[in-house]
Order: C-alpha cells, then structure tokens, then sequence
C-alpha cells in the first residue's frame, strides 16, 4: 500500500514541530490529524493546520495542557484525496484507542467516508462548517458533528442577507449557485431550492467541474442567464479564476456571496483587483490583532514553537479558522474532564459525550480571547450543529471587513430536512435512531 504519511514537507514550509507530539501517554490527548498540505487545494491546508497546531502549542505552553493533560498530535498528508483520507485514518487510529480528540479532515469527500468508520471505532469526527450535513441529527449519528454551522444553514443564511438587501422581498429575482461538483458543492442544493420554492426567486445551478480553474462557459451562461446575485461555493484555485472570470463578462463583484471556503486570502489576493468588493460568509473574522491570535504569535512564534515558516499566514481567514477548530476541540476536552476526571486523557467516547454536551458562551470566548473566532455554540443529541450563524464579510481589495453580525438561516425550513436525510439514513443503513430524550448531561 502506497504510504502517504510525509513527515518532510520542507516544500510547503512547515516546521518540525508538525509531528514533533507523535507519542502518545497517559498523561497526553492525542489528535490524529488527517490533513493536506500539498496539492491543489495544499496552501488552504496549510493555514489551516498551521492554525490549528499552533493553538495546540500555546495550550501546552501557556497552560502546562488541560489541567495538566498535554495536548499531543500526529499529522498525515492526504492531499485532498478521499482513498488517502481513509489510509491515514486508518494509520491513525490505533494510537487514537487510549485518547481521542476530534478528527478534523477539511474535506467534505474524506468525512463522508469516514463516517461508518469513525462510529465504529467511537472516535469523534469533527466537521466544522464541512462535511455530512444530515449528521446535525445526533440520534442517527452519534460520532459525527457538523459543527458551528451546515452548508445548508450556511445557504439559507446568504438568502436572508440578500432578502434584506433587497427590502424583504426575492419575488422575481434570479439567483445563480455556482458550485463545486463534489459533496462539498451538492450539499446546499436542497436548501436552496426550498429557499427558492418559499421566497419565489428563480434559481439556476451551474456547477465547475474540480479543480476549477476552467470556468469560461460557467461565466458565458451567467452573462446569459442575467442573474441578481450569485451564490458561489468555491474551493482553491476555483475562487480566484471565479473572481477574474466575474470581472471578464462584467458581472459586478458584489453581487457575488462565496461561502466560507470562497471567503479567505488565499481566495482575494491572488485575483488582484477582481476581488474587490466580493463577499463570503464567515464564522470567523480575519486579522493578528484578534487577542488570542495576538497571544499566540507573542508565545509560540516568540518561543521559536511555530507550526508555519511562512508567518504571513498568521491572522488570515483560514489560518484563525484553524485556531478556532483547535479552541473548540480544546474546551470539549475540558468538558469531558469536568465529567470524566480532571488531569486524565478522554477516551473517544468520553470525548463524544463532551462534543454532544458543549456550551461555549460568549463570556468564555471572551476570556480566552475568541470572541471572534467562534459564535456561541450549544449542542445536544438532537442538534451536533450547535450554532447556524454566519457573518458576512467583504474585500476591500486589502483586507476582509465584516459587514453584518450574526446571521441565522431558516432553522424551521432546514432542520427538518436534516431529519428527513438522517431518517433515510438509517433505514438504508438498518440504524435504530437513540432516543434523545432518554440522553443525560
């Protein structure tokens, strides 16, 4: 079997202390990190991760871990590849059975495969604003967490925003989805139609074929069809040949609204004056002088235990939304310790409870200084969603700002097509749904 572990990627600047945490003790909590950061879609990858292992590190350093818990990792390349996802999960979880955090993937192919796979092993599967959507209904999915929000929620959210630019009405206006042709990009088209059916606009879909970096016809038919708005869920190199496409035929930027994975740096920059004006939903916002991406330079970078040579990336869209994927596995691990035992590594199903028992208010975000990173999150057996809120943000042609607060999608419009998914499920799958009334905190 071709091994896709690279542990020298000297190529994509990342330091040693990628998988300087590989062994694993009592006194650690282990985080099989199933990434990418090579390939096409790798300089996203590595923001990310980077992101997410440097939060690690400050945990560590800062705290002495969890309570005294260290917070240990290993990393294993994937390059976006869903048959490499699946090895290095499977290379991964024997050092998972003794402590588990969330598996975070960044791929909406990879988490669909690892979803059968990941109950069985009762390891927690991480999906943050990625993945299975339907798995928001924890009673069929009890190891599977769409957290913070859904691709879905994520769509009804840019139509309520739309809606309101428009004066409350979408009566007779055109609205184009011009998506990814992957999971990733089919998730929101169910929403989007029952949005379409309930507010009477009329939707094209359009979808680009990966990578993406082709989209001359996508664009001749969007100069065709005339629409309002695009709604545009773009991944790597598909984001900024979009932007310099809208600019080709004339269609204005700010009628475009990416989604969280069209919405970063690595998105904007790279399509120069194109982008200017362009907006994307976002959980997170941008910038180094956010107080734990602030603190986070001052003790990791300045102690020498950065994950990322290339520091320009600190403060970025997607490098602080890997700080908040990391915050969030951190605080369920001292979830889980309040129940299980303080000072002891959680096992995966001790860290399946936590994830199913969150509650991050506003006031601890704020006292960790990620008030910005992270909208409130609640989650329960019957809900592994816990949030549903976006902000939108637009470019400057220098910097992302954000122009809304929270947004919620149509929760009574979408959940129960969750429900209706995750019932098929597990009739398809012989599951018999828990009973979320009978789950004790």
């Amino acid at each position: 079997m071709k091994k896709s572990f690279k542990p020298a990627l000297a190529a994509v600047a990342v330091s040693l202390a990628l998988i300087s945490q590989s062994a694993v003790s009592a006194e650690e909590q282990f985080f099989p990190l199933v990434s990418y950061r090579v390939g096409p879609y790798g300089a996203n990858g590595q923001a990310f991760y980077g992101g997410f292992v440097d939060y690690l590190n400050y945990v560590n350093m800062k705290e002495g871990g969890v309570n005294g818990v260290k917070m240990a990792w290993e990393e294993c390349e994937t390059e976006y590849n869903n048959a490499k996802g699946v090895e290095c999960y499977e290379r991964l979880k024997s050092k998972a059975k003794a402590s588990a955090g969330p598996i975070h993937t960044m791929s909406t192919g990879i988490s669909y495969a690892l979803v059968d796979k990941a109950a069985a092993d009762k390891l927690p599967l991480a999906m943050m604003g990625y993945g299975r959507t339907d798995a928001v209904d924890g009673s069929v999915f009890p190891y599977a967490f769409p957290l913070v929000t859904t691709y879905q929620m994520q769509a009804s959210a840019i139509v309520r925003f739309i809606k309101d630019k428009e004066k409350g009405s979408l009566a007779g206006k055109k609205i184009v989805y011009l998506y990814h042709d992957s999971a990733y990009g089919k998730e929101a088209i169910v929403a989007l139609q029952a949005e379409a059916s309930l507010n009477k606009f009329e939707l094209t879909l359009i979808p680009v074929a990966h990578p993406g970096n082709e989209q001359g016809a996508q664009w001749l038919k969007i100069r065709q069809e005339k629409p309002d708005y695009v709604i545009f869920y773009g991944w790597g190199v598909m984001n900024q040949t979009g932007l310099k496409s809208a600019q080709k035929v004339g269609f204005p930027r700010d009628r475009i609204i990416g989604s969280w994975w069209a919405g970063s740096e690595e998105d904007t920059v790279p399509a120069g004056d194109a982008a200017k004006g362009y907006m994307a939903a976002t959980w997170n916002l941008a910038g180094k002088s956010l107080p734990l991406i602030a603190d986070i330079e001052k003790t990791v970078y300045g102690g020498g235990k950065g994950n990322l040579q290339d520091t320009s990336k600190l403060g970025t869209v997607l490098y602080n939304r890997g700080v908040s994927a990391a915050v969030l596995s951190v605080e369920a691990v001292r979830r889980a310790q309040e129940k299980f035992g303080k000072g002891k590594a959680m096992n995966g199903e001790q860290m399946r409870w936590a994830l199913e028992n969150l509650n991050i208010a506003d006031a601890r975000l704020k006292q960790i200084g990620a008030a910005d990173l992270l909208p409130e999150i609640k989650t329960s057996c019957a809900n592994h969603e816990g949030s549903g809120k976006v902000k939108i943000q637009q470019w400057d042609g220098a910097k992302w700002v954000p122009v809304s607060g929270w947004i919620e999608g149509n929760k009574a419009l979408i959940h129960p097509l969750f429900e209706a998914s995750a019932k098929q499920y597990a009739k398809e799958k012989g599951i018999t749904p828990r009973d979320c009334s009978k789950e004790k905190i």
